[in-house]
């Protein structure tokens, strides 16, 4: 961990030299990083083995598909941080530091937030994860690009890659559905989705993720939850998506998953298709 928050701290702030650099990676098959990179980053490239961490795992994903849902389920289940960059960056819009207007104006015109800016509050994230001793990670939201994916591959070696589908009307009415309290922070959702099967193809029906009682009149809605703004941002993602997902899907780590309906469905059927059988008996808990 202390290897990867070096590295990503270097990324950040070591300017256009470093940018410039990075941008070719893409026409570079097998190089890794390029050499001036690579030289100066040596003394960070470590890595530890399997069996002497815990799993390192990436969830990819639109923007409202349930990453966070599920990665949170099984960050509890396998006992390793869930890490979100979507979470980091809300954290950042309520403060007051020096990156918190800028956010605003990003987010609300529903573009994506920049690498440097993503890998600056990954850095202060992961610093203070390595002071509590954390180990392993499933990361939620990065990488967004294959300049991220070669930067995290420089240190890491990221175990599995699993990619959340979901066919994008659904994913449309599912964001606008959610919902925050303003009080205790959860998040909840207020669209009952019921897509009949049609052309030989499965009906689905996510029921609502309502709030308790006590949440219910302190629920707010995103500024940047706006049917226009929703399908921008999925615009801009699938425009970015698919050379990430060629990335991994070349080494062998991309586990494609259609989600086939709500979390009761579709967790069980995750756990299988990701050998976890064994954690039956917290199935039911972690779909609650």
């Amino acid at each position: 961990m202390a290897a990867l928050t070096r590295l990503l701290r270097s990324a950040a702030t070591s300017g256009s030299t470093a940018r410039i650099s990075l941008s070719t990676l893409a026409s570079e098959p097998k190089t890794g990083f390029p050499a001036g990179l690579a030289a100066r980053l040596a003394p960070a490239l470590t890595r530890k083995e399997r069996d002497e961490r815990n799993v390192q795992w990436v969830f990819l994903g639109c923007p409202g598909v349930g990453k966070g849902t599920y990665a949170s389920r099984l960050s509890q289940l396998l006992g390793v941080p869930h890490i979100a960059t979507g979470d980091l960056v809300r954290e950042e819009l309520a403060s007051t530091g020096p990156l918190s207007q800028k956010l605003v104006d990003i987010v609300n015109q529903g573009k994506l937030v920049s690498d440097e800016i993503i890998v600056e509050l990954l850095t202060k994230r992961l610093s203070k994860g390595e002071e509590k001793g954390e180990s392993g990670f499933i990361l939620d939201g990065f990488p967004r690009t294959v300049r991220q994916a070669e930067i995290l591959e420089g240190v890491m070696d990221i175990d599995l890659v699993v990619n959340l589908k979901l066919r994008e009307d659904v994913l449309v009415e599912k964001c606008l559905g959610r919902r925050i309290c303003s009080e205790c922070g959860k998040n909840f959702n207020l669209a009952r989705i019921n897509v009949e099967g049609q052309n030989g193809q499965p009906g689905m029906y996510m029921p609502p993720l309502l709030p308790p009682s006590g949440c219910m009149t302190k629920l707010i809605t995103r500024a940047d939850d706006t049917e226009e703004v929703v399908k921008e941002r999925l615009r801009i993602y699938n425009d970015m998506s698919l050379p990430v997902e060629e990335f991994y899907r070349r080494q062998g780590r991309l586990l494609e998953f259609d989600l086939p309906g709500g979390i009761p469905e579709s967790w069980p059927k995750l756990l299988q298709v990701l050998s976890l059988e064994e954690h039956h008996d917290d199935k039911q808990l972690a779909a609650a």
